[in-house]
C-alpha cells in the first residue's frame, strides 16, 4: 500500500475518530467508577450517526464536482501576522484581568471563557491558518507553539487541539510537515492534551483524582459516553430546548447535566447527545447528514485560504465527538465554510455521470 497516495484528512477521518473514541469509552467503561460498562443501544446508535455521515460525504464526493476555485485575497501577510500578535496580547489581556492562570485554578478556570477570549480564540485560530496556507514560513510555527502555549493557560485542552490540529492539516494539505515537522506536532498534540487535561483535574477543589494521565483519558471517554447512553432513553424530551440555548445566553452542558444527572455541573454528551436529547433519532441523523454533506463540501474547496477553513473545521468537528456541538462560537466557525461554498458556487456543479 503506499500511504503518501492516501488522504488521511478526508472527512471519513471523524468516522475513524469517532469509532476509536467509542472503543476508548468502551474500555474506560469498565472502571469500577461506573455501575456497568456500555450497553449495545450506545454501539448501534453511534454505528447508526457513522453510516449516516458517511452516506452524506458519499453523495458529495460522487454527485458534486468542482471545476475551479475562486483565489481569494483578502489581506496582506503583515495584516494576518498582526492579527495574530493581536489575538496572542488579547488572551493574555485576558488571563491578567482574571487574576491568575485558570489551568491551575478551577475557579478562575470557571470565568476564563470571557468575551476577550470569544474574540481572541478565533481570530488567532482563523488568521494564522489563513497565514499558514498562504504564506507558509518555518518561522511562523512559533506563533503556532506560541498560540498553543497562552491559550492553553485557560484550562482547556480544546483550545490547544483545536490550534496544534488545524495548523496540522493546513501544513498537510500544503505539502509543508516533514517527518521532524510531523513527529513534533504529534508529540506536542498527546503530551499537550494529557496534561492540560490532567493539571486541570488535579487543581479541582476538593477533588481527588487516582488515575494518571493516561487512565484520565479513557475515563473521560467512558464518562462521556455513559452521559449519551442516559439521554438515549430520554431521545427527544428537551424538544429544541438545547438547540435554543446555544444561540442564547443559556448554558447547554449545564443545562444537560441538570437535566440528565440532576445535579449542577457542565457536561460534555458527544457529537450526538444535545441532538438527541433535543429531537430523537430522527434529529440525529439530519444533523449526521448535514454534516457529511456539509464538511465534504468544504473538503472540495480546499485550495488557498480554504485550506485553512477547511482545517478548522474538521478539528472542530473532531473536537466535538467528545464535547458536543454547543459552543455558538464554533458554529460561527461553520459560518466560514458557508461563505466559502458562497463565493465559489459558480463552480459547484453536479455530476450527471
Amino acid at each position: 500500500m503506499n500511504f503518501k497516495k492516501i488522504d488521511f484528512f478526508n472527512p471519513l477521518i471523524i468516522v475513524v475518530a469517532i469509532l476509536v473514541f467509542l472503543v476508548m469509552g468502551y474500555i474506560g467503561s469498565f472502571d469500577y467508577r461506573f455501575e456497568d460498562p456500555l450497553n449495545m443501544s450506545v454501539f448501534l446508535i453511534i454505528i447508526f450517526a457513522c453510516i449516516i455521515f458517511s452516506g452524506g460525504f458519499l453523495i458529495v464526493k460522487n454527485k458534486i464536482k468542482v471545476d475551479n476555485t475562486k483565489e481569494i485575497n483578502f489581506t496582506s501577510e503583515k495584516t494576518l501576522v498582526i492579527l495574530v500578535l493581536i489575538a496572542l496580547v488579547l488572551q493574555a489581556l485576558n488571563i491578567v484581568l482574571i487574576g491568575g492562570i485558570p489551568l491551575f485554578d478551577s475557579v478562575l478556570k470557571s470565568n476564563a471563557t470571557t468575551n476577550i477570549w470569544r474574540i481572541a480564540y478565533p481570530l488567532f485560530l482563523i488568521m494564522i491558518n489563513i497565514l499558514l496556507a498562504k504564506y507558509y514560513d518555518k518561522k511562523y510555527l512559533i506563533l503556532v507553539a506560541a498560540g498553543a502555549l497562552i491559550f492553553g493557560l485557560n484550562g482547556y485542552r480544546t483550545s490547544v487541539l483545536g490550534i496544534l490540529g488545524s495548523s496540522f492539516i493546513t501544513l498537510y494539505y500544503k505539502n509543508k510537515i516533514s517527518r521532524k515537522i510531523g513527529i513534533l506536532f504529534i508529540a506536542a498534540i498527546v503530551i499537550g492534551l494529557m496534561a492540560i487535561g490532567y493539571i486541570a483535574s488535579q487543581s479541582i477543589v476538593n477533588q481527588h483524582w487516582t488515575l494518571n494521565p493516561a487512565q484520565l483519558v479513557f475515563y473521560r471517554a467512558a464518562f462521556t459516553l455513559e452521559v449519551f447512553e442516559k439521554i438515549i432513553p430520554l431521545a427527544g424530551s428537551t424538544n429544541g430546548h438545547i438547540l435554543s440555548m446555544i444561540f442564547s445566553s443559556g448554558s447547554p452542558r449545564t443545562f444537560i447535566g441538570e437535566y440528565v444527572l440532576h445535579y449542577t455541573v457542565c457536561l460534555t454528551s458527544t457529537l450526538f447527545g444535545p441532538v438527541t436529547l433535543d429531537f430523537g433519532l430522527i434529529g440525529l441523523a439530519i444533523q449526521m447528514l448535514f454534516l457529511g454533506l456539509f464538511i465534504g463540501m468544504v473538503y472540495k474547496l480546499k485550495e488557498g485560504i480554504g485550506v485553512g477553513i477547511y482545517s478548522i473545521i474538521l478539528t472542530h468537528t473532531l473536537i466535538w465527538i467528545e464535547t458536543g456541538p454547543t459552543d455558538i462560537m464554533i458554529w460561527f466557525l461553520y459560518l466560514l465554510g458557508l461563505i466559502l461554498i458562497i463565493i465559489n458556487r459558480n463552480y459547484i456543479k453536479l455530476n450527471k455521470n
